[in-house]
């Protein structure tokens, strides 16, 4: 099973860690430099490329190993391993080892506000992989100060659509957001099942969400792109997670007329509402968040959940078969899967492209590997090749293409996922094309 040993290993903070290395020469700024003369006699000895003798690079994971969101975290674990394992068997960036460090938040704002401190400061981890739109909302100020890039596969906010990144100035590290998304933004597939309820007729829908900000977020995105495209609202209620029964907050909904109804909830807690839902007769056309197109809703709600359907991320990024292959874990792959691996291969490709494994260096380059007129490449032994070449390179991802905007997003397809026969069944594909206007993209 692909790099499942990095699961488990624990790191000692005070052995086998590196320091954030602020003397590595720069390929391309000794090639301007010497006009690539001397280069066979002296490369040996300058370690271009990194540092050669240099230990391993610590990359952090803030994880809902625990927690209301943990049953998606096993795709996203054995996707960023096989990415590592990927990178380590194509040399490593700089020629090192890069070693992760993953630690449990149960996607608890406290917790992981002490796991980023954690990681950043005991495990001197230069860049971190993770956080949730419900974590990285309240502690985005806290997030600017430790100066360390986020490069994460979860969180859908629409609160970040314009407040990460960097701006479009790479060099430039005054205006940074330090947050980059490789999954969709809320913004782009709640429009996708904006678009989708009012192309099937349902003029006037009912909304009802959880008190979370991942969950506040996923209803405010696809409010505002419903009624945006002339559609009404007739009521929205707001409830707190973990009741044991929603049979009155149902009641105040449904006191309203409306075809379709939006659902915006963790797991179990959808499971307890729609099973309430479907005890009561309620019907009407239930429209799911994506994290809720999962087997286990349908298994325990049963009949009545058939023709119910939820707007996700899709599989569009151009080079999704390198990721497949790579993959070989028994974790079942979830819309936050690819976006995973991308995170894990566009940070060790900003790292060898900067020449040095600092936080600073990794934000600056990000956006570089990501954009502009490149070598297309979709590994990172492609990447690694192609600078070791002396070219720019532009990566090409599993989930996305993985063109960072100025704020650090990126656009693509969403997937219509219905119930039908039992188990959600892909049914419909909106194109990256017809949601890109609701992304705010910025200029280059």
């Amino acid at each position: 099973m692909v790099g499942w040993w990095y699961l488990s290993q624990k790191y000692d903070a005070s052995s086998a860690m590196v320091s954030r290395d602020t003397n590595v020469v720069d390929r391309r700024t000794f090639l301007k430099l010497t006009g690539g003369s001397g280069l066979a006699a002296t490369a040996g000895c300058l370690g271009f490329g990194g540092d050669g003798g240099g230990g391993p690079i610590v990359i952090g994971q803030p994880a809902a190993l625990t927690g209301q969101w943990d049953f998606l975290q096993p795709g996203v674990s054995a996707a960023t391993d096989a990415a590592i394992q990927h990178i380590n068997d194509a040399g490593g960036p700089l020629d090192r080892e890069v070693e992760l460090q993953r630690r449990d938040t149960a996607v608890a704002p406290q917790e992981a506000r002490t796991v980023v401190t954690q990681l950043v400061e005991n495990d001197d981890a230069v860049a971190l992989l993770g956080l949730f739109s419900s974590e990285l909302n309240p502690l985005f100020d806290f997030i600017q100060e430790q100066e360390t890039p986020v490069v994460t596969p979860w969180p859908g906010s629409n609160f970040l659509d314009t407040r990460g990144g960097d701006k479009g100035t790479p060099d430039d590290l005054s205006d940074d957001g330090w947050i980059w998304r490789t999954v969709i933004s809320d913004t782009v597939h709640t429009a996708g099942a904006a678009l989708r309820a009012l192309d099937d007729g349902h003029e006037t829908v009912g909304v009802i969400n959880g008190n979370t900000e991942g969950a506040k977020s996923w209803a405010d995105g696809f409010v505002n792109a419903y009624e945006a495209n002339g559609g009404t609202v007739a009521e929205r209620v707001e409830v707190s997670q973990g009741s044991s029964s929603y049979q009155s907050a149902l009641d105040r909904l449904f006191g309203t007329d409306f075809s379709a109804f939006a659902v915006s909830l963790p797991l179990e807690d959808a499971i307890t509402l729609m099973s309430d839902w479907a005890d009561g007769n309620y019907g009407r056309q239930p429209i799911l968040s994506d994290p809720l197109a999962q087997q286990d809703l349908v298994d325990q709600v049963g009949d009545p959940l058939s023709g119910a359907w939820a707007a996700s991320p899709g599989e569009s990024g151009p080079n999704y078969d390198a990721f497949e292959s790579a993959y070989e874990a028994d974790a079942d792959i979830n819309a936050w899967t690819p976006p995973a691996w991308d995170a894990t291969m566009v940070t060790a490709l900003a790292i060898e492209r900067a020449g040095e494994a600092t936080p600073e260096a990794i934000e600056q380059n990000l956006g570089p590997v990501s954009r502009g007129d490149g070598t297309e490449v979709a590994t990172f032994q492609e990447g690694k090749e192609a600078l070791n070449n002396d070219e720019e390179i532009n990566y090409q991802g599993a989930a996305t293409d993985v063109t960072f905007t100025d704020f650090g997003n990126v656009i693509g397809s969403v997937v219509i996922n219905e119930v039908q026969d039992g188990e959600f069944t892909q049914v419909e594909t909106i194109s990256a094309d017809d949601l890109r206007e609701f992304v705010p993209e910025g200029e280059y």
